[in-house]
């Protein structure tokens, strides 16, 4: 590998020092202060460089990975994110009654996880990135299990996680295994030609293990069974990376793989997208309703925003040149902005020792905190898809995406399962207004907790501006997109 296809790599090559270097220190003197401090700084520098990288790399660096302007996107969102949710962590485990530092590793090493997976365009740099992400999880949902006082109950959460995944991780590969047999590959590639020849119930079995195996990693229903537990069960900042990070990354995969494999042009894989898009709206939807727990609503509520981007992937088949790619690129942005900052405010108010994730612990938060309260108001109307948010922007391209494609379908689900979710968003919104009970003051005070509400702030800036302007954002994805 020469110099030329080391550059490209440069923000993978950051966050990997960044946790090589924490290691290191960790080794020679134990210090929370210092641990995150070298974890952010490191998300920080690779956010930049991925940044300045984007409008000149395009290349494949061995078989195995493609940097081009797209990967370095989502490189950027990901580390940003990464670096948001490790800012929150810092207050919500200073608290914890365990060492405290090897946290910061396990979430380097699944952001490394994560920069490889919107990098790939092979089956082995996927497994790789997906296996370095799901690794890292199980220990970041598991983190709080020797403390006397953790928030839920980890151990828990993360064996069902760990099960689960391995499960759906062994569909994929022999799903993987007979593309492999069909192609003599294991990049992505086109598979109509070679469906024809071999037989095209082969490779539907094969397209449709390894759709079950992202589905799991999705949360779309009916493979959906493990997230709300596991969401409930997590500590909220490992809550947060899994309902985000661990998202993102894996539709980018998906959203190449359906593209280059041109897996669309058989009906019956169409007919089992559309499925999982309507089953997943409504399920999301319907079952939030009867949830009085925060995490287990955002969880089910994350099932039915995958199901409206896989609304924009079938639309991607059914006409070219539309707005598709733009559409699920943007809302993931938008998915990814929402879902941080309701988490981030559900982090901000928890601690280590006792979370506040019952709709009952807001009550009267207008009146305890307005501030948060407002930035959490703005994300739950963002996600519920109201005018103004960044939110309503994202649907509306989704929207769109379908109108051109006639998918109407599909987007009469889209408008029924947003009418409901409105409800169970609304209901937050109107604890937080009703009078305070909880004389017991919000965990808000002191210099650890100011950097959480800043990146709290910068969130919602984006919420608003991108909700109101996002032109310049949509010539970006607009651009990015056509090396999809």
């Amino acid at each position: 590998m020469t110099l030329a296809d080391l550059l490209p790599l440069l923000p993978l090559l950051i966050v990997t020092g960044t946790t090589v270097l924490a290691m290191v220190v960790i080794g020679i003197r134990r210090s929370y202060l210092l641990t995150a401090g070298i974890t952010i700084a490191g998300l920080l520098l690779a956010t930049l460089v991925a940044a300045i990288m984007m409008p000149w790399t395009n290349q494949q660096i061995t078989p195995l990975l493609i940097i081009d302007q797209y990967s370095l996107f989502f490189t950027v969102i990901t580390c940003a994110v990464a670096m948001f949710i490790a800012i929150f962590s810092f207050p919500y485990l200073s608290n914890l009654n365990d060492t405290k530092e090897e946290y910061y590793l396990l979430l380097g090493t699944a952001t490394i996880g994560a920069i490889v997976m919107v990098s790939s365009n092979h089956f082995v740099s996927t497994v790789l990135g997906l296996e370095t992400l799901s690794m890292s999880l199980y220990g970041m949902v598991a983190y709080p299990v020797h403390t006397g006082s953790s928030a839920k109950y980890p151990l828990e959460a993360s064996v069902k996680y760990l099960v689960l995944s391995a499960t759906a991780s062994g569909f994929m590969l022999f799903g993987m295994a007979l593309v492999y047999a069909q192609t003599g590959t294991l990049a992505f590639s086109s598979l109509i030609a070679v469906g024809s020849g071999i037989g095209e119930g082969y490779t539907i079995a094969a397209l449709l293990l390894i759709t079950a195996g992202i589905a799991f990693k999705l949360s779309l229903a009916p493979f959906h069974l493990w997230t709300p537990d596991v969401y409930e069960g997590s500590p909220l900042p490992a809550t947060t990376y899994l309902a985000t990070i661990g998202k993102a990354a894996m539709f980018v995969i998906l959203l190449r793989f359906v593209e280059i494999s041109g897996a669309l042009n058989f009906s019956s894989v169409v007919a089992v997208f559309s499925l999982l898009a309507v089953v997943s709206i409504l399920a999301g939807n319907v079952l939030a309703l009867l949830q009085n727990n925060l995490k287990r609503i955002l969880a089910y509520s994350s099932i039915a925003h995958m199901g409206y981007l896989l609304i924009a992937v079938i639309a991607s088949f059914f006409a070219e040149g539309t707005v598709s790619i733009e559409a699920v690129t943007f809302y993931l942005l938008a998915y990814v902005i929402m879902s941080v900052g309701a988490f981030g405010v559900a982090t901000v108010v928890s601690n280590s020792q006792q979370e506040l994730d019952d709709i009952s612990d807001y009550q009267g938060l207008f009146w305890r905190a307005p501030w948060l309260a407002t930035i959490f108001t703005g994300m739950l109307l963002s996600l519920a898809g109201i005018p103004l948010t960044v939110g309503f922007i994202g649907k509306f391209y989704i929207f769109l995406a379908g109108v051109e494609s006639a998918l109407w379908v599909l987007l009469g689900v889209l408008v029924i399962g947003s009418g409901i979710g409105l409800y169970y968003y609304l209901r937050i919104v109107y604890c937080m207004l009703l009078p305070a009970t909880d004389a017991r003051p919000l965990p808000l005070t002191g210099t650890q907790s100011l950097s959480s509400q800043g990146v709290l702030v910068v969130l919602f800036i984006l919420l608003v501006v991108l909700g109101i302007y996002p032109a310049p954002v949509m010539s970006l994805i607009e651009t990015i997109s056509a090396f999809i």
